[in-house]
């Protein structure tokens, strides 16, 4: 290797360290976030608590810009509710995490912007970190309407094995799916309409990708909470027609056995001058089997079955 290639890798590199640290960033655990904020001269009049989060959201203060994201069960096998807080004041940006999910987003944003080699400004790691957040999702949601039409064959194949069970549950995560799109748009748009205060105008327009890419899995999870409801009603118009075919069974039974009940019940009661009391057990008998037999006659030509 030449002078003139040595020279060309050690500027490389330099960019590259210079891409990723451009931005300090500094992922600290809940308890020692608020003198970790203290310590670089960020105010945040708000409470900083895993277990105070409930949804994400982001907000403007005088200081700083404040963050907190939940993402939801569905993104993870265990079913674990990862919570974070972000906040980014100047240059610095400060993540409280005591899961290490947010370490891992930026390890791997940190990863792609080396490879790229190329400076790269906050509002672009932020813009990245949104991503991110919504990077599995596409699979997430085909993974979820590849079950709704599963469910939908056994429907139709009669095989309501366990359907409310796994309906149910399924419907709670796409309804906690769409929230969490909708209030994930909300935080790029609140980027967008006030992040100049923190980053250059030029990169605002990135946030509104995020916010179209949040609004287009909205939309794909309220589709599949439609098709959700279509097998739902699916299964309950199957459930009905097998219910219906029962009580028609019951009714034909009911209309079959009443006549012969009044004709048992009447020459059941032997009266003393009932002239059929010597020989009458035959004919009782033929004239039910006729009884029965009109009945069916009646009810075939009605087309009741």
């Amino acid at each position: 290797m030449d002078e003139s290639e040595v020279i060309s890798t050690e500027k490389k590199n330099t960019k590259v360290k210079e891409a990723v640290e451009k931005y300090s960033i500094s992922i600290v655990s809940f308890a020692e976030c608020r003198e970790v904020l203290n310590k670089y001269g960020i105010a945040y009049e708000g409470e900083i608590d895993r277990n105070s989060i409930v949804f994400p959201k982001i907000e403007t203060q005088s200081e700083c810009l404040a963050g907190s994201v939940v993402l939801p069960k569905a993104f993870d096998s265990l079913k674990k509710r990862y919570r974070f807080q972000f906040f980014i004041a100047g240059r610095r940006i400060v993540i409280a995490d005591d899961d290490g999910f947010a370490e891992k987003i930026v390890q791997s944003i940190k990863k792609d912007i080396a490879s790229t080699g190329k400076r790269k400004s906050g509002g672009y790691f932020v813009y990245q970190f949104l991503i991110y957040l919504m990077k599995q999702d596409s699979s997430v949601l085909e993974r979820y309407e590849k079950k709704l039409t599963d469910m939908e064959e056994d429907v139709m194949n009669d095989d309501f094995e366990d359907f409310q069970d796994k309906l149910l549950p399924l419907r709670k995560d796409l309804l906690n799916l769409r929230a969490y799109y909708g209030q994930i748009a909300d935080m790029a748009e609140e980027l967008y309409d006030n992040g100049d205060m923190f980053f250059a105008k030029k990169d605002l327009r990135m946030f509104t990708v995020a916010m179209d890419r949040a609004n287009r899995y909205k939309d794909k999870t309220i589709y599949l909470l439609d098709y959700a409801n279509q097998v739902k009603d699916a299964y309950q118009a199957v459930v009905n027609e097998k219910q219906n075919a029962n009580m028609q069974f019951l009714t034909i039974l009911s209309t079959i056995f009443f006549p012969l009940t009044l004709i048992t019940g009447w020459y059941g009661m032997n009266f003393q001058n009932m002239p059929e009391l010597a020989h009458g057990y035959p004919g009782v008998i033929i004239g039910s089997v006729l009884v029965v037999i009109i009945i069916i006659i009646i009810f075939k030509k009605r087309k009741i079955f």
